[in-house]
């Protein structure tokens, strides 16, 4: 079992073991999503790139993101159990797609669309 999969079937035994499936339409996972999303967001708020960027280097913060991020990734799980869908194979044919998008050749060092390519 790979290790996303172990991590998707915890949380899943997480959540059952509370009943908290009934909340759990795929809706309400979206919006948690979001809100979480907007929790890391705030790091942010109102900081330079450097202060940003700092952020890891300093205990506290480095753990308050990291908890930030487990929650996003959570919810994620949470909301490709709930659709069907494989994440770890969803992610791997995106990445292919995006290779097609952005040929090395062409995009290396650019941050223009694929589009404008």
């Amino acid at each position: 079992m790979s290790e996303l999969a172990a991590l998707r079937e915890a949380v899943l035994a997480f959540r059952d073991a509370r009943d908290w499936r009934q909340f759990h339409s795929l809706r309400n996972l979206i919006v948690s999503l979001n809100l979480e999303a907007g929790e890391l967001l705030e790091f942010t708020q109102w900081q330079s790139d450097a202060e940003i960027e700092a952020l890891p280097a300093e205990p506290a913060a480095r753990e308050a993101l990291g908890e930030e991020c487990a929650d996003i990734l959570l919810y994620l799980l949470l909301i490709a159990d709930r659709a069907g869908i494989d994440l770890g194979a969803a992610a791997r044919q995106k990445l292919v797609k995006n290779a097609e998008k952005y040929p090395v050749e062409k995009s290396y060092g650019s941050r223009v669309k694929y589009t404008e390519l």
